[in-house]
C-alpha cells in the first residue's frame, strides 16, 4: 500500500493504475534504509553497481543487467501490465480456483456474490479491487493457496496468535502486498535503483517465480508483524511499513543467496 499521506489511518483500497504501456524510463527510487548498505555486500554476485551523481543528495545507486537479468524483468513486467478483466476466461477461471482452494467445501454461486466478503474482499464483485494490483495479484493469492495451503489457510481465518477485534481484511491486504512490493522493489523502471531491487533480480534470475514467492513471505512476514505489534484495523499502514523495512533489511544479508535463506521464509508452513 502506498502512503499517500503520512497519517496513520487505515485504508485498504492500493491505488496503482494498469496501463498497456508501462513508462519504463520513469525509474524510482527506494527512500528506505536499504541504500545506505555498502557496496562491498555485492562483491560476487553478478551485478554490476554505479553510483549516478546528481544533487549532493540525489546520489543513488544505479544497476547494470546482465542479458538473463534483463529478459527475468521483462516478463515479470509483462505480468505487471495485465490488467483483471473479468470478459476474461482465463482471469474468470483464476478467480474460480482462488475461492475453490479458500473454501474447498464451499460451493461459489457466482463471480459476482456476497460470498466473497468471507474472503476479506470489500464487496460482492472482487474485480473492483483487484484493479490495485492486476491480475498479477490474483496470481499471487492463488499460488499462495497452491504452494503454501496450511499458512494461507492460517491467514485466512485468523487463526493463530491473539487476534484484534478489527482485523485486516486477507484478500484486500493480499492485493495491497503486491503492490507494495512492486514499488520496493523498483519494478516498473528500467533497472533498479537500490541495492534490495537489485538483489532481487538476482533472486528471479534464478527463479522465475521469485516474485510470486517472496510475495508469500511478505503476506506470512506482515500477519507476524501485526501480531507483535498488537494492530488493530487503523494500524495497518503502520504493519505495513515495518513489514517493508524488516523485508528489505533481510533481503541486504550477505548469507542470504536465495529468497528460501531469508529469516522470515521460515514462518511459512506447507
Amino acid at each position: 500500500m502506498e502512503d499517500r499521506g503520512g497519517g496513520g489511518g487505515g485504508s485498504f483500497v492500493a491505488v496503482r493504475r494498469i496501463s498497456h504501456g508501462l513508462d519504463r524510463s520513469n525509474t524510482c527510487s527506494s527512500t528506505s534504509a536499504e541504500a545506505v548498505a555498502g557496496s562491498a555486500a555485492w562483491l560476487g554476485r553478478g551485478l554490476s553497481c554505479v553510483c549516478v551523481q546528481g544533487r549532493e543528495s540525489d546520489s543513488r545507486p544505479s544497476f547494470d543487467l546482465t542479458p538473463v537479468q534483463e529478459d527475468c524483468l521483462q516478463r515479470l513486467q509483462n505480468r505487471l501490465d495485465v490488467a483483471y478483466d473479468s470478459s476474461i476466461p482465463e482471469h474468470q477461471q483464476a478467480l474460480r480456483a482462488l475461492w475453490k482452494a479458500a473454501f474447498p467445501e464451499e460451493e461459489l454461486h457466482g463471480l459476482i456474490s456476497e460470498q466473497w466478503k468471507e474472503m476479506g474482499w470489500q464487496g460482492k464483485d472482487p474485480s473492483t479491487d483487484f484493479r490495485g494490483g492486476g491480475f498479477i495479484s490474483l496470481e499471487n493469492l492463488l499460488y499462495f493457496a497452491r504452494n503454501f495451503p496450511k499458512s494461507f489457510q492460517d491467514l485466512l481465518r485468523k487463526r493463530e496468535g491473539v487476534r484484534s477485534m478489527w482485523e485486516y481484511p486477507f484478500a484486500v491486504a493480499g492485493v495491497n502486498i503486491t503492490f507494495m512490493l512492486i514499488q520496493m522493489l523498483d519494478l516498473e523502471a528500467v533497472k533498479p535503483r537500490s541495492f534490495v531491487g537489485a538483489t532481487f533480480l538476482k533472486f528471479l534470475s534464478e527463479n522465475e517465480l521469485a516474485f510470486d514467492l517472496l510475495y508469500c513471505i511478505t503476506f506470512k512476514l506482515m500477519d507476524h508483524q501485526w501480531l507483535s505489534m498488537h494492530a488493530s484495523y487503523m494500524d495497518f499502514n503502520a504493519v505495513m511499513k515495518s513489514t517493508r523495512r524488516q523485508l528489505e533489511r533481510e533481503l541486504l544479508q550477505e548469507d542470504v543467496t536465495r529468497l528460501e535463506d531469508l529469516p522470515s521464509y521460515g514462518l511459512l508452513s506447507r
